[in-house]
């Protein structure tokens, strides 16, 4: 074994630019995907992530009937007593926080700009309003007792020109299928990290929102973010009613859960298509170096050289140059999720129907991608010197001999 990496190594080097530009090929082609690997990942879990804080939370109880694509604010499809209901489910060990919302459709509007809005009444003082209070860009956050007073995202200002203290018109729709019109005043702006989300969204307290869609002592829904997210089934069996049914993250974000699941096969395809190319590099380099070798596997062949030693010397050359690649991946590679991870890809104002989308798209890299893509870089390289050493092994040894002749 010694003695065919030392052969291996000494037909390597013969042409070392050749050998450097393949373990090169091979190194981009892993640096690469593990860069995918992370991105799609990254994004996938960031957008999990927020999408759970801002929007679904990891539970919501509400009325079998309630649509939360519609926004109905029917009584029979809103909950009852919220602050009671919400209270009671604040009590159990693993939530975190549980808050009454309700949600309504309306219009800001500004002179002779207009902006379609998604209205949340909000419990100012619940701690599932953390990104909004830690995300807050200018002025103050709402009071439960503020009439008067909204908070709107920073892209929703920026785009209607407003700041805190400015007035605004909001038209509002109501339970009873009228449209109510009253001024406020913006409180502050807030940035969630998700433009897309501070654009279309406008918060006021509970009460208020309540007055204005004429729904008092109703809310679309009870709003449930847990310590852990392995808890969900546990406590959506303790909170099983007849009247009521608890909804989990799972079942709110079936887009981002069947992205996730469909993530993998993709994964496949981009890995056989870049490690194809990055194998077919591979490949003509022994093929090259079988070629220029033609005598020389001859004269081993006619020393008694079996077929099986000469192949076994070409996979040893093959899984060298895959070690070489495999670290140049990993440290190319490592230095593009570094910078992925901690600095980002900015997209800006982007968002997708179902998921929410942060500004900056961040690489998360798990230890079982890194390994799955390694081993198969090493498994694709050996499989591209089977045809150099078959077409070495196969080589009649007189031939061979002649062939410089």
């Amino acid at each position: 074994m010694i003695q065919l990496i030392k052969m291996a190594f000494r037909d390597l080097g013969r042409n070392r630019r050749r050998t450097f530009f393949s373990a090169l090929a091979l190194g981009l082609g892993l640096a690469l995907l593990l860069l995918i690997a992370a991105v799609i990942q990254g994004e996938l879990r960031t957008s999990m992530d927020l999408t759970i804080k801002l929007q679904t939370g990891h539970l919501q109880v509400r009325a079998k009937t309630y649509e939360a694509d519609k926004s109905s604010l029917a009584w029979e499809d809103l909950v009852a007593e919220p602050e009671a209901a919400a209270a009671q489910i604040a009590a159990l060990a693993p939530v975190k926080a549980a808050t009454p919302r309700l949600f309504a459709s309306g219009i800001v509007a500004v002179g002779d700009e207009t902006a379609g809005v998604s209205i949340i009444g909000i419990d100012p003082a619940s701690e599932a309003n953390a990104p909004y209070r830690d995300g807050m860009v200018s002025g103050e956050f709402l009071a439960a007792d503020d009439r008067q007073g909204v908070l709107i995202g920073r892209s929703l200002a920026e785009l209607l020109n407003l700041k805190a203290g400015d007035q605004i018109v909001l038209l509002v729709n109501t339970a009873n299928g009228d449209v109510d019109e009253q001024p406020f005043t913006i409180r502050g702006t807030f940035a969630t990290g998700s433009p897309f989300y501070d654009q279309t969204t406008l918060f006021m307290p509970l009460t208020k929102a309540q007055t204005i869609t004429r729904t008092e002592g109703y809310a679309s829904t009870i709003f449930v973010l847990l310590n852990d997210r392995d808890q969900t089934e546990a406590v959506t069996s303790a909170l099983k009613s007849s009247q009521y049914e608890v909804v989990t993250w799972q079942e709110m974000n079936q887009l981002l859960t069947q992205i996730n699941q469909m993530s993998s096969g993709f994964m496949v395809v981009i890995y056989l298509i870049v490690l194809g190319i990055t194998a077919t590099v591979i490949v003509n380099t022994l093929v090259m170096a079988v070629f220029e070798r033609t005598r020389e596997i001859g004269i081993l062949s006619a020393m008694g050289m079996r077929g099986n030693r000469i192949m076994a010397m070409f996979f040893t050359e093959s899984t060298l140059l895959a070690v070489g690649g495999i670290l140049i991946g990993l440290v190319l590679g490592g230095i593009m999720v570094a910078y992925a991870t901690y600095v980002g890809f900015y997209v800006g104002n982007f968002g997708i129907e179902g998921m929410l989308i942060g500004e900056r798209i961040y690489a998360y890299l798990t230890l079982t991608d890194a390994v799955t893509l390694i081993i198969t870089a090493f498994i694709v390289s050996l499989l591209a010197a089977l045809y150099p050493a078959l077409l070495a092994a196969r080589m009649e040894p007189v031939a061979a001999l002649h062939s410089g002749d």
